[in-house]
C-alpha cells in the first residue's frame, strides 16, 4: 500500500503544488476530492467542492479501472481545472496546483 502524502502546507494562499499519492484500491474521483480538500486545508468530509460540477467522477473512474483481463491502467492522465486549479489524476496520484 502506498502512503498518502502531501505538501507540510497546505497549498491554499501558499501557490503550493499538493500531490496525494492513491492507494490502489481507491477510487480516481475519491483522490481528487482527497487531494481538492488537502489544498484547502479542509477535512474531507466537510469539503465545498462537488466533484461532479467538474467531471464525471463515474467517467474518472472507468478511465483508471483494471481491463477486462484484470491489468491495471498505468499509463496516461486526465487534467482538468477546478476553479483556479489545476488538477492532474495519474493511476497512482494526483496532483493539484493553481493555474496562474
Amino acid at each position: 500500500m502506498k502512503e498518502r502524502t502531501r505538501g507540510e502546507s497546505p497549498g491554499c494562499g501558499f501557490g503550493q503544488r499538493v500531490q496525494y499519492d492513491r492507494n490502489e484500491n481507491e477510487p480516481p474521483s475519491i483522490a481528487v476530492v482527497t487531494a481538492l480538500a488537502a489544498y484547502h486545508d479542509e477535512d474531507v468530509t466537510a469539503s465545498s467542492v462537488r466533484l461532479y460540477d467538474y467531471i464525471d467522477p463515474e467517467a474518472l473512474d472507468a478511465l483508471f479501472a483494471s481491463t477486462h483481463d484484470g491489468r491495471g491502467r498505468s499509463a496516461g492522465k486526465v487534467a482538468f481545472e477546478v476553479d483556479d486549479l489545476a488538477v492532474v489524476v495519474r493511476s497512482d496520484r494526483v496532483e493539484v496546483y493553481p493555474t496562474r
